[in-house]
């Protein structure tokens, strides 16, 4: 049976108009900023969905590979790449055993793009050691992570598990014949300390946080408590 995060890509055409997908372009000056703009760069983008980031990246003259679980959401990013005629290359991956046979100068895995969803904490560990494997010497990760003091803050949530640092919660899918289910999720929410140990433990030799903002990601600002989800550079 798929899991809770496969089913709800299925079919999800309206993506595009989900709020946590509205910042693009900021995200992208980001990552561009912390890459120095060199577009001989090539990226991974993990968790690529329909393909937002890997399709401005692109625009901007990197060389990027999107990698992705849903064939469904891979469609859609096939589809705006070649009506703009951009060279990405798409590809139904697992992130957690992917291969490569040439390394990646940079990888980014924003907004919950697998990493988090996963059933147990050593399948997230997995990802991180595979995203690793793909890098070149030196090559630098941008990831976000949903922020567990943002969740430990938050009074009225009984769904969160002080012991797991998980929240479970349901999830109305709409289906193409137009009836709804109902998905079981789970998500985990990380502290800075465990992720930097779960980063330095894979293999990286420098981890670095910033806050995610609303709208947009702050370099030099340490991620609150009032922050949602907190993002990560970490250089092999």
């Amino acid at each position: 049976m798929k899991q809770w995060y496969e089913q709800l890509y299925e079919d999800f055409d309206a993506y595009g108009d989900e709020p946590y997908t509205q910042n693009t372009m900021r995200e992208v000056d980001f990552i561009a900023a912390v890459l120095g703009d060199d577009c001989a760069d090539s990226i991974l983008d993990v968790g690529c969905g329909n393909g937002r980031h890997a399709l401005e990246l692109a625009r901007r003259g990197f060389t990027v590979t999107g990698i992705d679980l849903s064939p469904s959401m891979l469609a859609q990013a096939k589809k705006a790449a070649q009506a703009e005629s951009l060279q990405i290359n798409f590809l139904q991956l697992d992130a957690r055993t992917m291969n490569f046979a040439q390394p990646f100068n940079a990888a980014i895995m924003l907004c919950e793009g697998g990493f988090s969803l996963m059933e147990t904490d050593e399948m997230d560990e997995d990802i991180i050691k595979s995203v690793y494997r793909a890098l070149t010497p030196h090559g630098t990760l941008i990831m976000t992570a949903p922020n567990a003091a943002f969740m430990i803050t938050q009074k009225s949530n009984q769904n969160f598990n002080m012991e797991t640092l998980r929240e479970t919660f349901k999830l109305e899918k709409k289906i193409p014949d137009g009836r709804t289910k109902m998905l079981d999720c789970s998500q985990r929410y990380y502290t800075c300390p465990e992720l930097r140990k779960m980063l330095l433990g894979s293999g990286f030799k420098s981890v670095e946080f910033f806050a995610c903002g609303r709208s947009n990601y702050m370099r030099g600002k340490e991620p609150t408590c009032s922050h949602f989800e907190f993002g990560v550079i970490a250089v092999k």
